[in-house]
């Protein structure tokens, strides 16, 4: 009999092992939720297509610059026409000099767009465009998702980085001036 305990209680302790083995495998092989990781990690939204023309995003970019405080302490305005248009004044030698500067609209597939500085009017004075580009960039106010390149002569729209306070988030399609055809995508969170 005492052979007999002594066996029943190696088999129980090999049993434990054997159980707890086999616990500790379930418990590292399990594979991890991915679902719930990934809709923790990405937001619920749901996506509008915005259709527009020239005149209605001219207000509301205005209105936008305006409401938001982004001229700074030199006025500056966009119109769009055949082309996007920032007019504004420099200040050179204590006298306030009006400036046009006119770019080519491309919509990227990321959702961004590109602006392509295509003519400059400053006054009557022959500046090279990087200066005033660069001059912009130090003095007037822009919101950190658009990023002045003066070099490359652009302006480049973060669009899909652009900090709205609704949580809302913008992404450009088309920006076709000559059809009057401007689309892009918002969307609303639903959190």
């Amino acid at each position: 009999m005492f052979k007999n305990k002594w066996k029943i209680a190696f088999l129980t302790l090999i049993g434990i092992l054997v159980l707890s083995i086999i616990f500790l495998a379930i418990l590292i092989f399990k594979p991890v939720e991915k679902a719930n990781i990934i809709k923790k990690q990405q937001r619920e939204e749901v996506p509008f297509a915005v259709t527009t023309n020239r005149e209605d995003l001219t207000k509301l970019i205005n209105h936008y610059l305006e409401k938001e405080g982004l001229n700074g302490p030199i006025h500056y305005e966009i119109n769009i026409a055949d082309q996007v248009e920032l007019y504004g004044t420099l200040p050179i030698f204590n006298t306030d000099i009006q400036m046009k500067l006119t770019f080519e609209p491309i919509a990227l597939e990321n959702g961004d767009l590109l602006l392509k500085q295509k003519e400059i009017s400053i006054g009557q004075l022959p500046l090279p465009v990087s200066y005033v580009m660069n001059f912009i960039a130090n003095q007037y106010n822009f919101p950190e998702w658009v990023d002045i390149q003066p070099n490359d002569e652009e302006i480049y729209v973060h669009l899909t980085e652009m900090d709205l306070k609704n949580g809302m988030l913008v992404e450009m399609k088309t920006f076709d001036l000559e059809n009057n055809n401007i689309q892009f995508n918002l969307s609303l969170p639903t959190e």
